[in-house]
């Protein structure tokens, strides 16, 4: 028997995925990229703007596919993922916990390889990818 709620997960993590990688390059401005891993509260400041435009991304992605799609996704559930997802970006785009975390995994000589677009950007955009999958889940519970 075809569960309807099986499709509802890869559903889910294409459309955060599409929407995080729109807000990431897209929507992210060039100030918020180049300030929010700043110290202090310009850096703050910048990243609060940036997750907040990501939210907003993903939210519009997931309310409109649930919709078009009929995914049977709870508002209450979409919320939490947007939440989750928020928050973990923040934490991931601040770049010292990931830098620290990949120090730790004995992963620091790939993170630090090729520049700002290189090791840094392909662990920052995986750790994304993660978190958007665990996400994913939450928003079909």
């Amino acid at each position: 028997m075809h569960n309807p709620r099986s499709a509802a997960f890869p559903a889910a993590y294409a459309l955060l995925r599409i929407a995080a990688d729109a807000a990431d390059h897209w929507v992210q401005t060039d100030r918020q990229a180049r300030c929010k891993a700043k110290p202090g509260l310009e850096g703050h400041r910048a990243l609060a703007g940036h997750v907040a435009s990501y939210a907003v991304t993903q939210g519009l992605a997931l309310v409109a596919g649930n919709r078009l799609l009929g995914l049977g996704l709870r508002r209450r559930s979409m919320a939490t993922a947007l939440a989750l997802s928020g928050a973990t970006h923040y934490v991931i785009d601040r770049r010292w916990p990931l830098r620290k975390a990949a120090d730790a995994a004995g992963k620091g000589p790939f993170y630090r390889m090729g520049g700002p677009l290189g090791g840094s950007y392909l662990m920052d955009q995986s750790a994304h990818h993660v978190m958007e999958g665990i996400a994913a889940y939450v928003a079909t519970r």
